[in-house]
Protein backbone atom coordinates (compact mmCIF):
# COMPACT_ATOMS: atom_id res chain seq x y z
CA UNK A 1 0.00 0.00 0.00
CA UNK A 2 1.10 3.69 -0.91
CA UNK A 3 -0.36 6.49 0.38
CA UNK A 4 0.53 10.43 -0.80
CA UNK A 5 -0.40 12.50 1.68
CA UNK A 6 -0.09 16.34 0.91
CA UNK A 7 0.22 20.19 3.08
CA UNK A 8 0.54 23.34 3.07
CA UNK A 9 -2.74 24.58 1.13
CA UNK A 10 -4.03 27.92 2.43
CA UNK A 11 -5.54 30.98 1.29
CA UNK A 12 -3.35 33.82 0.17
CA UNK A 13 -3.55 37.08 -1.67
CA UNK A 14 -2.34 37.59 -5.00
CA UNK A 15 1.34 38.47 -5.29
CA UNK A 16 1.88 35.39 -2.22
CA UNK A 17 3.78 32.55 -2.29
CA UNK A 18 3.04 29.26 -0.79
CA UNK A 19 4.77 26.04 -0.54
CA UNK A 20 2.85 22.47 -0.91
CA UNK A 21 4.51 19.33 -0.09
CA UNK A 22 3.72 15.53 -1.07
CA UNK A 23 5.23 13.22 1.34
CA UNK A 24 4.88 9.37 -0.05
CA UNK A 25 5.01 6.71 2.20
CA UNK A 26 4.46 2.75 2.33
CA UNK A 27 5.86 -0.23 0.33
CA UNK A 28 7.50 2.10 -2.12
CA UNK A 29 9.89 0.31 -4.15
CA UNK A 30 10.90 3.05 -6.63
CA UNK A 31 9.21 6.19 -7.34
CA UNK A 32 8.82 6.75 -11.38
CA UNK A 33 7.34 10.56 -11.36
CA UNK A 34 5.73 12.93 -9.02
CA UNK A 35 3.60 16.05 -9.62
CA UNK A 36 0.90 18.28 -9.12
CA UNK A 37 -2.24 18.67 -10.57
CA UNK A 38 -5.09 21.23 -10.00
CA UNK A 39 -8.83 21.52 -10.17
CA UNK A 40 -11.02 24.75 -10.08
CA UNK A 41 -14.59 24.55 -9.57
CA UNK A 42 -15.99 23.59 -12.63
CA UNK A 43 -13.03 22.90 -14.41
CA UNK A 44 -11.24 19.89 -15.44
CA UNK A 45 -8.45 18.63 -13.69
CA UNK A 46 -5.19 19.72 -15.24
CA UNK A 47 -1.31 18.82 -15.07
CA UNK A 48 0.68 22.10 -13.40
CA UNK A 49 4.28 20.34 -12.82
CA UNK A 50 5.48 17.11 -12.66
CA UNK A 51 8.66 15.80 -11.94
CA UNK A 52 10.62 12.58 -13.62
CA UNK A 53 12.98 9.86 -11.97
CA UNK A 54 15.93 11.68 -14.16
CA UNK A 55 15.11 15.33 -12.46
CA UNK A 56 13.52 16.77 -15.35
CA UNK A 57 10.12 18.57 -15.18
CA UNK A 58 7.42 19.91 -16.68
CA UNK A 59 5.31 22.93 -16.38
CA UNK A 60 1.87 23.98 -17.47
CA UNK A 61 2.74 27.37 -19.44
CA UNK A 62 0.16 28.98 -16.75
CA UNK A 63 2.57 28.55 -14.17
CA UNK A 64 6.21 28.78 -15.76
CA UNK A 65 8.61 31.24 -14.14
CA UNK A 66 6.15 31.36 -11.17
CA UNK A 67 6.45 27.83 -9.87
CA UNK A 68 9.20 25.19 -9.03
CA UNK A 69 8.47 21.46 -8.62
CA UNK A 70 11.47 19.75 -6.64
CA UNK A 71 12.01 16.87 -4.50
CA UNK A 72 13.94 15.51 -1.59
CA UNK A 73 14.68 11.64 -2.15
CA UNK A 74 15.77 10.62 1.00
CA UNK A 75 12.17 12.24 2.24
CA UNK A 76 10.12 10.78 -1.01
CA UNK A 77 8.54 14.24 -0.89
CA UNK A 78 8.13 16.39 -4.04
CA UNK A 79 7.36 20.20 -2.94
CA UNK A 80 5.52 22.59 -5.07
CA UNK A 81 6.69 26.13 -4.88
CA UNK A 82 4.01 29.05 -6.18
CA UNK A 83 4.76 32.33 -6.08
CA UNK A 84 3.48 35.74 -7.69
CA UNK A 85 0.07 33.72 -7.11
CA UNK A 86 -3.06 34.92 -8.88
CA UNK A 87 -6.42 34.41 -8.18
CA UNK A 88 -6.91 32.44 -11.22
CA UNK A 89 -4.56 29.40 -9.32
CA UNK A 90 -7.44 29.49 -6.58
CA UNK A 91 -7.80 25.21 -6.91
CA UNK A 92 -7.76 21.86 -5.07
CA UNK A 93 -4.40 20.82 -5.48
CA UNK A 94 -3.60 17.37 -6.05
CA UNK A 95 -0.34 15.04 -5.85
CA UNK A 96 0.24 12.62 -8.12
CA UNK A 97 2.76 9.62 -8.08
CA UNK A 98 3.63 6.68 -10.77
CA UNK A 99 5.17 4.40 -7.92
CA UNK A 100 6.82 1.14 -8.40
CA UNK A 101 5.80 -1.15 -5.19
CA UNK A 102 7.85 -3.48 -3.51
CA UNK A 103 5.88 -5.97 -4.69
CA UNK A 104 7.07 -4.62 -8.44
CA UNK A 105 3.45 -3.49 -8.94
CA UNK A 106 3.49 -0.08 -10.56
CA UNK A 107 0.34 1.89 -10.44
CA UNK A 108 -0.53 6.06 -10.37
CA UNK A 109 -1.74 7.25 -6.62
CA UNK A 110 -3.19 10.25 -5.74
CA UNK A 111 -3.56 12.60 -2.73
CA UNK A 112 -6.64 13.57 -0.73
CA UNK A 113 -5.96 17.20 -2.38
CA UNK A 114 -5.45 20.49 -0.59
CA UNK A 115 -6.65 23.85 -0.98
CA UNK A 116 -4.90 26.62 -2.25
CA UNK A 117 -6.89 30.23 -2.77
CA UNK A 118 -6.01 33.02 -3.80
CA UNK A 119 -7.89 36.53 -3.16
CA UNK A 120 -7.51 39.74 -5.73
Amino acid sequence: QVQLVESGGGSVQAGGSLRLSCLASGSIFSINAMGWYRQAPGKQRELVAAMFSGGSTTYADSVKGRFTISRDNAKNTVYLQMNSLEPEDTAVYYCNGDITSTGRATAVYWGQGTQVTVSS
